[in-house]
């Protein structure tokens, strides 16, 4: 009479860690492969709100520089320097002494100093004043829509800032203009904002 052998099964115990095990490997697996989406959305996020930076940094430097190319004292300028004239009167009117930092910033976005605006890149227009433009937070990344009336600067906003000099309070007869550029939008995965600032100095004509 042949014998039968039976292979002894796993116990119930060698089955549950094996479980265990595998459980752990699969939620540290989707942890890190989250935290991958995550880094690379937000430097995607980084490139695109640098690029919204950098269009209102080269429409600043082409608007003064239509402005010095026109510059005569007692004249009404047109076209790009007209714009870059009223920017002037606008910064003058409603100054700006010290501009926003992102210092402390912890959970929410600073909001835009009375006398902040921005260029429009698509028309090298300067937009300012709440019939031109919408300051709001940025629900995505921080951007400028142009296909909005009036524009909406979501998270993107300039300020200007002269040199301070004695006995002049709206600094109008300073040398240069401080222009800082920020950008400040909520990060996924994160309760810290992510912010980006940048400051272009642009000097006065004068004669």
């Amino acid at each position: 009479m042949l014998k039968k052998h039976f292979k002894p099964g796993d116990t119930l115990i060698e089955v549950l860690f094996a479980v265990t095990v595998f459980s752990l490997v699969v939620v540290g697996s989707l942890s890190i492969m989250n935290e991958g989406s995550n880094a690379t959305q937000h430097s995607l996020e980084i490139t695109l709100v640098r690029q919204q930076i950098d269009a209102q940094a080269e429409s600043l430097r082409f608007l003064h520089d239509s402005y010095v190319a026109a510059y005569q004292p007692s004249v009404t300028y047109t076209g790009p320097a007209a714009q870059w004239a009223a920017m002037l009167t606008g910064i003058t009117s409603t100054p700006i002494t010290s501009a926003t930092t992102f210092q402390g910033v912890s959970t929410t976005c600073p909001t835009p100093q009375n006398g902040s605006f921005i260029i429009n890149s698509n028309t090298a227009t300067f937009l300012t004043g709440s019939s031109n433009v919408k300051f709001t937070s940025a629900t995505g990344f921080a951007q400028i829509d142009y296909t909005k009336s009036p524009v909406e600067a979501q998270g993107v906003w300039v300020e200007a800032v002269r040199s301070l000099a004695s006995g002049d309070p709206t600094q109008a007869n300073a040398g240069f203009i401080d222009f800082h550029i920020l950008a400040c939008w909520p990060v996924n995965g994160s309760n810290v904002p992510a912010t980006i600032g940048t400051i272009v100095r642009l000097y006065d004509p004068r004669g």
